[in-house]
């Protein structure tokens, strides 16, 4: 074993010594070696090693620099995009968390002299947005990826959706005002003043219930029992007609009011509510990315698990390998006639049922509920996409 070997004492020391960040001046970047002090660092750049890099990059020194260029770029990028996402972040915060990993590619052997140089170059090229306030520059990566735009499409759609369907029901209830505004004619209240003969009247409200009670109670005190007969007999006579006024009411409400139509809208709005999720436990799906390669393409498998909505653990019917994967990389499985299915999505959601037909032209199938209040009902116009196949 040599002096300089990986396993002796000395080697494990000088690692040892080496650890966590050091000076930048001692650092090689050609080399990718820290040296502790100055004087290593001397010996470093007199060693035959260093001088064959030196060779080396003399060469081609543009391309060594647009390398070191593209490595920091990358993984500056790549932190800022898993660690901060989004979010409006001060550069020299991203910058101290990328250096602190030893083996980084340092600022000095890139195209960029400072981090502000490399930020106002992240803000030309389009990659963050990049304002400079009183405290420095702050950076926002800007997500390009296909599936974030996509989703945040289907978001902005389904908002626009609903802003809608809230347009037509306002509209809808101002045109049932209308129509029973029309049918009657508003009379217009008459107001007078309260005004007296004598300063020593006294002004008094004729309210008919308190009177009507106060007439009846005075005239039973004065009248005799023949009087409280025919007292009972105009009081069942008006009970008979209040009776009868109720039942009329009754007819009346019998009608469709316009509550009730805006409360079948509101259940109808429920029914063709859609979420941008679908994964259930015990469906089969099938697998359509070609990133885990040709043995899980076009396969098929049981969801087992669902987390977060929208990633599933899917176990292959074929091979019994179990997979994580997310709803955009499946697709469900239609069954044929008289199979069992999931409703996965819609105002259905969560209900059983069997697949009675499909309609190849519309990419719709015909289904009937098992499961659930609507046990028994047909339904049409199903799409592919919000059933799948029960396991």
């Amino acid at each position: 074993m040599g002096k300089s070997d990986f396993l002796t004492p000395k080697a494990i020391a000088n690692r040892i010594k080496s650890k966590g960040l050091q000076k930048l001046r001692w650092y090689c970047q050609m080399c990718q070696k820290q040296c502790r002090d100055e004087n290593g660092f001397k010996c470093h750049c007199m060693s035959e090693s260093h001088q064959r890099q030196l060779l080396l990059a003399s060469e081609n020194p543009q391309q060594f620099m647009d390398y070191f260029s593209e490595e920091f770029r990358n993984d500056f990028l790549e932190l800022l995009r898993r660690r901060f996402g989004t979010k409006r972040v001060h550069n020299n915060i991203v910058y101290n968390e990328y250096i602190s990993h030893r083996e980084h590619i340092h600022m000095n052997a890139t195209q960029w002299e400072t981090l502000t140089d490399f930020t106002k170059w992240l803000g030309r090229e389009g990659l963050c947005k990049v304002d400079e306030t009183p405290k420095g520059w702050y950076i926002q990566y800007i997500d390009r990826d296909p599936e974030t735009i996509r989703r945040q499409l289907e978001l902005e759609k389904k908002k626009k959706q609903d802003l809608d369907d809230e347009e037509k029901t306002a509209k809808f209830i101002q045109e049932q005002v209308r129509r029973g505004l029309e049918g009657k004619e508003q009379e217009a209240p008459i107001f007078t003043e309260l005004s007296r003969e004598n300063d020593e009247e006294k002004v008094t409200f004729n309210l008919n219930k308190g009177a009507c009670s106060s007439a009846a109670t005075s005239k039973s005190s004065s009248l005799g029992p023949s009087a409280l007969k025919t007292i009972g007999n105009a009081a069942s006579v008006k009970r008979k007609e209040s009776s009868q006024s109720s039942a009329q009411s009754k007819e009346k409400k019998k009608k469709k009011s316009a509550l009730d139509e805006i409360m079948e809208i509101e259940e109808e709005k429920k029914r063709t509510a859609r979420t941008d999720h679908w994964l259930q436990p015990e469906i089969v799906v099938k697998i359509i990315t070609k990133k885990l390669g040709e043995k899980y393409h076009k396969k098929k498998g049981i969801v087992k698990e669902v987390i977060d909505r929208y990633t599933a653990v899917v176990k292959m019917i074929d091979s019994g390998d179990k997979l994580k994967l997310d709803q955009t990389h499946l697709e469900t499985v239609i069954p044929a006639p008289g199979k069992r299915i999931l409703v996965l999505n819609g105002g259905y959601r969560g209900n059983e049922g069997t697949l009675e037909s499909i309609n190849e032209k519309t990419f719709s199938a015909t289904i009937v509920i098992e499961t659930g209040p609507l046990k028994g009902r047909r339904v049409e116009g199903i799409q592919y996409e919000d059933i799948s196949k029960l396991a």
